[in-house]
């Protein structure tokens, strides 16, 4: 599996710190979620060990070597990343857009090989996004334009998917629908998996490791139940909250108690 981790590393926005000596070891084969108020630096951070973002100090690593130093097709062959809110051109169908994960595989004037084919259909099946594939995206529900921008980072075929914030602006049966789907990604397909997270009880309920940033530091990391305290919730988010054990499943759930 592909290790990635941050050591040391702080970003800026022009002069802005927004954040400082971070350290970040990503565990192989779980999914991950970055959790925090709004502004704390989730997305930054996300950016950075994608090699979207330069940090000004500190590296991230790429299987041992600096993911800087490599090449853009080397990264992109080990790594995917899902932006937040991720747009097409109009009328571009799924089978194309889920086609243009194959891009760092290929040369001169983008030939499709037959194993990109083999791909393209594996992501389809694997999303459940085959009986979609010639409408266009734009014209899908926000789950399904959702499930086939998740195709096309799975089509890249790489063992590392990240996603920031892979539910906004989805209605609740939506976001269990990526969230679910992201959960056999990574039980079936092995992928190992770092998703940005507003809901702390969706965050628990799929991540395996959670980390807590407040203003660009972390706060905490761990297991859902050494993360979610009431400690961690009046320090990141300023609440105050119960904690209780969700029957079904285990782990801990947030019941905010009133602002008022």
């Amino acid at each position: 599996m592909v290790e990635l981790r941050a050591e040391d590393i702080s970003i800026a926005y022009e002069e802005k710190i927004i954040v400082e000596n971070l350290n970040l070891t990503i565990p192989k084969g779980q999914i991950t979620a970055l959790v925090g108020a709004n502004g704390s630096g989730k997305s930054t951070i996300l950016k950075a060990i994608a090699r979207i973002l330069h940090p000004i100090d500190g590296t991230v690593y790429l299987d041992g070597k600096s993911i800087h130093q490599e090449s853009t097709k080397t990264v992109a062959r080990k790594l995917a990343i899902l932006p937040q809110s991720p747009t097409a051109p109009e009328g571009l169908t799924v089978w194309e857009l889920v086609s243009y994960g194959r891009s760092p595989y290929q040369k001169g004037f983008r030939r499709l090989s037959d194993n990109d084919h083999k791909m393209i259909e594996w992501a389809l099946t694997v999303t459940n996004m085959g009986e979609f594939e010639h409408r266009p995206v734009d014209r899908l529900s926000g789950g399904q334009r959702q499930r086939a921008w998740i195709a096309m980072a799975v089509a890249q075929g790489t063992d590392l998917l990240l996603l920031d914030e892979p539910t906004t602006f989805l209605d609740m049966a939506h976001q269990l629908e990526v969230l679910k789907l992201l959960q056999r990604l990574n039980v079936e397909e092995n992928r190992t998996i770092v998703m940005v997270v507003h809901d702390l009880n969706h965050a628990t309920r799929f991540a395996h490791h959670i980390v807590a940033i407040k203003d660009g530091v972390k706060v905490c990391e761990g297991m859902p139940y050494e993360v979610l305290t009431p400690y961690v919730l009046k320090t990141v988010f300023g609440v105050e909250a119960d904690i209780l054990t969700d029957p079904r499943t285990g782990v801990p759930l947030c019941i905010p108690h009133d602002l008022a």
